[in-house]
């Protein structure tokens, strides 16, 4: 893959990735109805609606902003255990595969982002 295609496909996987985080985000901090009955079937408290929704925003200026390489690092970190605890919790909690596609897509698109991220993004 030439560098230009690679920062093209960086570029299309991080925005998609930053626009899914957000959109989550805002539904979390709005605590919507369906989102508080998913994280309780889940079996985690109410209030961590807002913690997602927050270091999801947290996270997606991170990733975003130039420079602050390290923080970039725990920002796609976080993203990952974030998303991969979502797929696994709805895993175990036996939901079907169309209840864990978001997690799942966004996880896929958390990895890809990191992986073609520039050399002037890595750490």
């Amino acid at each position: 893959m030439s560098e230009k295609n690679k920062k093209i496909a960086y570029w299309f996987f991080t925005l998609w990735l930053s626009l899914g985080m957000v959109s989550t985000a805002i539904v979390q901090l709005m605590k919507h109805p369906e989102e508080v009955e998913k994280i309780n079937q889940l079996g985690y408290p109410t209030y961590f609606l807002i913690l997602l929704g927050v270091w999801k925003l947290l996270g997606v200026i991170a990733v975003l902003i130039p420079k602050f390489i390290l923080l970039k690092e725990w920002a796609y970190a976080g993203f990952f255990f974030a998303m991969s605890g979502a797929v696994i919790s709805h895993l175990v909690s036996g939901h079907s595969i169309g209840e864990i596609f978001p997690s799942l897509l966004l996880l896929s698109l958390t990895v890809s982002s990191w992986y073609l991220r520039p050399a002037n993004r890595k750490f």
